[in-house]
């Protein structure tokens, strides 16, 4: 978790807010079933207005409710779980953001909630999506899984800059896979987001193979177009991971 998120949380919160929150915090601390029934209850309580980082009040709330858990390994990963199958959108949101604060707590934690993580994966939910793919899906997908996490986001309109870990897990093949995706969306005459021209411009030769320059010599005039402006995009982009 971004450091400065529990201060800006304090600062937010207005004064019943703030002690609604505090006895929560206490309740879970002595007894770890009261979380199901105050974890719902913190967007009306706290407020779901935008806080920092990409977290909302009800985000950075709720965080610190289930960081108050006296539980550990599976048991945590357990009760999570419950809270994130049983949660609507801004519940499970919220679990699969302190995913790497409970494992900072707990290291017991470990990789137990990958499960959640995967199942942000195989939705729709573009929030979930980009929830997910934190500092913990950085931490302990493994190559593969990362990869297609990457391009499920690009393909969803996700920007590349809320997935953690890119710089340092961006490889050859992620290259390539974003070069035939951008190889696909110029033939058919559609713009290709930008953010992905510095992970391709980092590996030099995948642009190349993925058959996108010779789109400039298409015969139809949209697939022509759209070629010479990803082109010059990828010229005018700084290659992932430099100075």
């Amino acid at each position: 978790m971004d450091p400065r998120i529990p201060a800006a949380l304090d600062h937010r919160l207005t004064a019943d807010a703030h002690d609604w929150l505090a006895d929560a915090v206490a309740r879970v601390r002595e007894e770890p079933a009261a979380v199901r029934a105050v974890f719902p209850a913190v967007g009306r309580r706290c407020g779901r207005e935008p806080l920092i980082a990409g977290w909302t009040v009800a985000d950075a709330a709720r965080a610190r409710l289930l960081a108050a858990l006296p539980l550990g390994g599976a048991a945590l990963a357990e009760e999570i779980t419950a809270l994130h199958r049983y949660g609507d959108s801004a519940e499970q949101r919220a679990v699969l953001l302190s995913l790497a604060l409970l494992e900072d707590t707990d290291p017991s934690f470990a990789d137990l909630g990958l499960p959640l993580v995967r199942a942000a994966l195989r939705s729709n939910d573009t929030e979930l999506i980009a929830a997910a793919l934190g500092p913990y899906a950085a931490r302990h997908l493994d190559a593969e899984s990362y990869r297609h996490a990457v391009l499920k986001s690009v393909f969803c309109g996700i920007p590349l800059a809320r997935i953690a870990g890119l710089a340092e897990r961006a490889d050859r093949e992620l290259a390539r896979m974003l070069a035939d995706f951008a190889h696909e969306r110029v033939a058919a005459g559609r713009d290709v987001p930008a953010d992905v021209w510095p992970v391709v411009r980092a590996h030099p030769g995948t642009l190349e193979a993925s058959g996108l320059p010779a789109e400039t010599e298409s015969s139809s005039p949209d697939r022509r177009d759209a070629a010479v402006r990803a082109l010059a995009a990828f010229s005018a982009t700084t290659p992932a991971g430099a100075a």
